[in-house]
C-alpha cells in the first residue's frame, strides 16, 4: 500500500503530511515538555530537526501537487498554512489532498 501512495505526488504529500503532522505532536506534546518540565532538552533536538526536515519537504511537495494538479492559489495557500496548526496536515489530507 505505501509503494502505491509513494507513486505520486499526492501519493507523497499524503505520507510526508502524515509524518509531519506526527512529529508536530510528538515536538508539542512530549518533547517540550521533557524539555522544560523534566530538563531533558535532547528530545527537542532530536524531534525537532526530523520536523524541521519533514515541514520543508512538506512545503515542496505542496508546490509540487499544486504545479502538477492546477492547484488554485487559495488551495495551495491553505495547504502551507494548515501546516503550522496541530492537526492541520491531518485535515489537509482528508479536505485537500484527496484525489
Amino acid at each position: 500500500m505505501l509503494v502505491s501512495l509513494l507513486r505520486t505526488s499526492l501519493g507523497r504529500l499524503r505520507t510526508v503530511g502524515f509524518l509531519e503532522g506526527v512529529s508536530f505532536l510528538v515536538l508539542l506534546g512530549i518533547a517540550m515538555p521533557l524539555k522544560y518540565l523534566a530538563g531533558q532538552p535532547e528530545a527537542v533536538r532530536l524531534v525537532g530537526m526530523a520536523h524541521g526536515v519533514l515541514f520543508v519537504l512538506y512545503v515542496l511537495l505542496v508546490i509540487q501537487a499544486a504545479i502538477e494538479h492546477s492547484w488554485t492559489w487559495q488551495k495551495t495557500l491553505l495547504a502551507l498554512v494548515v501546516s503550522v496548526l496541530p492537526f492541520g496536515t491531518f485535515w489537509a489530507d482528508k479536505k485537500l489532498f484527496r484525489e
